[in-house]
């Protein structure tokens, strides 16, 4: 599996199997329940090869990769099976991260965001297919009465019409309910028949209570109350009916207890806090014009950032059934344009390949309306880029609210592939804006300019008198070829052969997935610490440490290949996270005879936050603890060492 040692990693610094609760994806983020957040480690998690970023948003903490998700969940799923269905006891459910219970509204976004994030994939994919309906049908390419168009209009409409059941599934899943009863309860609220009682007119009593007619189709709040209700109802009886009945009677009482109760209170009270909230959000984005759309634009950037626009993805569905538009997702449209526009300002100003590279490459990802690398990987970093997309998307912000501007259906793409959605009387207007906000992000973010050296991270130059004593006692055979007198010296941990980084069996490290560095093949297990400064991660089996050093250099230390199958045999670790240590202070000490019986034993030395700085390798050749492995040199230095070098 392509991800399978990411995966590895990405449970080992989210704290390790028994940290995490749950664990689901949407579009580009891993979204985890953790019973403690911080036991997480942000600084492993971003060396990790396909993670872009981290988020710790108090009830989940999202873990941003791109396009990619899907399959390094896959990769997660494999290593821990019981994460396939998000199994999560009721108290993890309702307690937040270690520390005490989460307040209210915390745990409303991660209960709506936990429901709607699994099942927009469904959702997005009928929405684009009824946008391209439409699109071909007002262009005049398809007969609309044709049996053809009819088939494929059932396709996109169908996951709408019978949302409800959708729905319940998910919640279901996200309260640790049975997600099957949960369908029953949701199909009840679609059948056919039912729909036909509730709306023909006339009177409709159960056991003599009046049922309010409301049709429940394409509806969402009045299901996930009745889930809701369902998730404690057979928590009661599996309590108190004896395990051999438990089969049968739980899901029947739940079933004849929560589905009356749904239809006669919590249906039609779903169904008016629904329109209520709804015609409040409606009422706003009616009434408050370019004004408003200004500010809800700028901040959309800061909203999409958190996770916390799925809180009105049942207003929008709610919308778009009853009213047949929204004016709320053409603001999402502006956000991704204006996120494009702000990374493609920072390659017009940038003046390093790399950055230049990874803003082109993030703005045509953001294009295709994935925004989360271009927020993470350049504008939260770089800040200015994020102020410039704030601006494009409070002006396009502005120009589709003051022009009332709606979409039609939720595409789940607020990119190029998301347009179809936007097809309709007003598009005209949504093309201005979301150009308007690409242009205006662009201009914006060009003036602005970069910082580059915040990427860069650039190592202080280390003065002769400030080196360490290692540096010092290293042998000219052993020292890297340029010398430099700049920037910061690395130690070898072990004593061995140093091999290069290309030499290493593990393409992770081979293709300097997780950064680049050298590799040594021991001859000693002990390994002591290659730099002075704080020990960020001991990994829990013990087969990986990392530090950063006083210049803030990551380093990080991988023992063997594969080693995390040994769950921590034939490891003995010195050290813990937070303690301080210098070079050649101990760090572990390793079993090389017992490793090497399964495992190949070759260490990895990686910088892991090398950004723009480089690494000047020491020759091949024998290192014992202590001697010159490496010199890492921000850009700067590296150009004066190889003038140095040349004089």
């Amino acid at each position: 599996m392509k991800y399978e040692k990411d995966a590895a990693a990405i449970i080992a610094a989210v704290g390790g199997e028994e940290n995490i609760s749950s664990l689901y994806h949407c579009v580009t983020r891993l979204r985890f329940g953790l019973k403690d957040n911080t036991k997480a480690d942000q600084s492993a998690l971003t060396a990790i090869g396909p993670v872009v970023g981290v988020n710790d948003a108090g009830s989940q903490y999202q873990v941003i990769i791109g396009n990619d998700v899907p399959l390094v969940h896959k990769a997660i799923v494999a290593d821990l099976p019981r994460l396939a269905s998000s199994e999560e006891s009721a108290a993890d459910a309702s307690a937040g991260p270690k520390g005490g219970k989460q307040k209210l509204h915390t745990r409303f976004f991660d209960f709506i965001s936990g429901v709607f994030a699994p099942i927009l994939p469904a959702i997005a994919g009928a929405g684009l297919l009824k946008g391209v309906l439409a699109l071909i049908n007002a262009f005049g390419w398809v007969d609309p009465s044709s049996q053809t168009f009819l088939i494929f209009s059932a396709i996109a409409d169908a996951v709408f019409f019978f949302l409800p059941i959708v729905v319940a599934v998910s919640a279901a899943r996200k309260l640790n309910a049975n997600p099957y009863v949960a369908a029953s309860l949701g199909a009840v609220l679609v059948y056919p028949a039912l729909t036909t009682m509730l709306s023909a007119g006339e009177p409709v009593a159960l056991l003599g209570v009046t049922v309010t007619s409301v049709s429940y189709a394409y509806s969402v709040i009045p299901v996930l109350l009745g889930v809701y209700l369902m998730s404690w109802a057979e928590r009661l009886f599996t309590k108190i009916i004896p395990s051999f009945l438990k089969l049968t009677f739980v899901p029947m009482l739940t079933l004849v207890t929560v589905v009356p109760i749904t239809l006669v209170a919590l249906g039609p009270l779903g169904t008016f806090v629904g329109n209520g909230v709804a015609g409040g959000i409606n009422w706003a984005l009616d009434n408050g014009g370019a004004p408003a759309g200004f500010v809800i634009g700028a901040l959309l950037p800061l909203i999409i950032m958190t996770g916390m626009h799925y809180a009105l993805v049942p207003f929008i569905l709610q919308n778009l059934a009853t009213l047949g538009y929204d004016k709320f997702l053409p603001l999402t449209y502006v956000q991704t344009f204006a996120t494009a526009g702000a990374v493609f300002g920072v390659f017009l100003r940038a003046k390093n390949a790399q950055i230049k590279a990874l803003s082109l490459s993030t703005t045509f990802t953001a294009l295709m309306g994935v925004t989360e690398p271009a927020l993470y990987g350049l504008a939260l970093p770089l800040r200015r880029p994020l102020i410039a997309s704030m601006a494009g998307a409070g002006v396009g912000g502005a120009i589709s609210l003051g022009f009332g501007v709606q979409a039609y259906v939720l595409a789940g793409n607020g990119g190029l592939p998301g347009l179809p959605g936007l097809v309709g009387a007003t598009f005209g207007w949504a093309i201005l804006g979301i150009v308007l906000a690409f242009i205006v992000s662009t201009v914006v973010s060009a003036i602005l300019g970069i910082d580059e050296s915040i990427l860069a991270k650039a190592s202080q130059t280390v003065a002769a008198n400030e080196k360490p004593a290692a540096a010092a006692t290293a042998t000219t055979a052993t020292d890297a070829p340029l010398a430099p007198s700049s920037g910061e010296l690395i130690a070898s941990p072990m004593a061995g052969e140093l091999i290069p980084l290309d030499d290493v069996p593990d393409k992770t490290f081979s293709q300097r997935l997780v950064g680049d560095g050298a590799a040594i093949r021991p001859t000693s297990g002990h390994v002591t610490s290659p730099v002075t400064g704080e020990v960020v991660t001991v990994f829990p089996t013990k087969h990986a440490v990392a530090i950063r050093s006083d210049q803030g250099t990551e380093v990080l230390i991988h023992i063997g290949i594969d080693t995390v199958s040994l769950q921590g045999r034939g490891f003995e670790a010195h050290v813990a996270e937070g303690d301080r240590v210098t070079i050649g202070d101990p760090l572990i000490d390793v079993d090389l005879d017992a490793v090497s019986a399964t495992n190949d034993t070759v260490t990895v030395i990686v910088i892991t936050n090398l950004g723009l700085r480089s690494i000047v390798p020491g020759t091949p050749g024998t290192r014992g603890n202590g001697d010159a492995l490496m010199h890492v040199l921000s850009t700067i230095d590296a150009e004066a060492s190889r003038k140095e070098a040349t004089a």
